[in-house]
């Protein structure tokens, strides 16, 4: 019966991904691009290859159906430092109320950069006035486990994009589901991201960039002292080619942290690396911080920063 029903939303939802996507690429004709940008640095320093891995209060921002692993209350926060002096903010708030099962999530993510200023062709050099641009959304998630191995999540997201005296809104949706094996940690996901309406500022309407993920982790080795976790995944983009995702985290006493990956089949993105660390401050506390570093090539590197307390 548990695998009937993997099987059968599996097969639900692969009609809506066909759909989704044409049969060539279309770079740069889709809106909300900020969407695509990964904020967890733990993710990204493993190729960003979550969909399988997600068991924090980022994975509201990677697969849903991964936030039913967070226990207790959690705090996350995440800073990316984007090419062209842009910022990518994000904070989520994941916890399990006792009256009502499963695990909810509040987050935000804010695509920002400083005021700019305005120039015309009779005044390139500025006319003493500015602008500002940047996108944000407001999300709401809601992860449960359906039986002891399968669980599912859904997050609502509500979008604001500005751009000077111009702005839309819009809403999106992204829908996972996580089965776990039960042998070596193995765990298999799939989620689909960024359903929704097109997003219009002039006349000309561009869709939501819809993306669909299926990937596999399982735990190459484990000890009482350290363990090997590999993931790997597969990426179906409405807006760009086929690509793939590899990653590596080597846990030593549950403390420190060493992570790299890869990403194949992208524009820019390739070597990815990192580390995490663990500070107990409680019996049930803990603060955890992770960095990571993503090659992308003509764009340099990619610095990201986060930090999550557990409590």
């Amino acid at each position: 019966m548990k695998r009937i029903l993997f099987l059968t939303l599996v097969a639900v939802m692969l009609p809506l991904v066909a759909q989704a996507n044409e049969f060539f690429e279309k770079v740069g004709t889709y809106g909300a691009q900020f969407l695509e940008v990964g904020t967890s640095a733990r993710a990204t320093a493993m190729g960003s290859a979550f969909t399988a891995v997600a068991d924090d209060a980022s994975s509201v921002f990677w697969n849903p159906a991964g936030l039913v692993e967070v226990r207790r209350n959690e705090f996350h926060v995440s800073q990316v430092e984007w090419p062209a002096d842009m910022n990518l903010s994000s904070a989520v708030l994941a916890f399990n109320p006792s009256i009502i099962p499963g695990t909810f999530g509040i987050s935000m993510r804010a695509l920002w950069l400083d005021p700019m200023i305005v120039r015309t062709a009779y005044e390139p050099e500025g006319n003493g006035q500015t602008f500002d641009a940047g996108s944000t959304s407001f999300g709401f998630s809601y992860s449960q486990f359906w039986t002891d191995k399968f669980s599912a999540g859904l997050t609502a997201n509500f979008i604001h994009m500005g751009l000077a005296e111009q702005s839309v809104n819009t809403g999106s949706m992204d829908f996972g589901i996580l089965y776990r094996i039960g042998l070596r940690d193995m765990r298999l996901g799939m989620v689909i991201q960024n359903l929704g309406g097109k997003i219009t500022f002039d006349e000309r309407a561009a869709k939501m960039p819809t993306n669909f993920k299926v990937g596999g982790s399982f735990k190459a080795f484990g000890t009482d002292h350290q363990s090997l976790l590999i993931a790997a995944e597969f990426q179906h983009p409405a807006d760009n080619a086929e690509r793939s995702n590899f990653g590596l985290e080597y846990n030593m006493r549950d403390t420190f942290y060493g992570r790299m990956g890869y990403n194949l089949g992208y524009d820019t993105d390739g070597f990815t690396w990192g580390f995490g660390t663990v500070l107990k401050t409680g019996k049930y506390s803990r603060i955890i911080t992770d960095y990571s570093m993503v090659d992308m090539g003509a764009l340099h590197y990619v610095h990201r920063l986060s930090m999550s307390f557990i409590y």
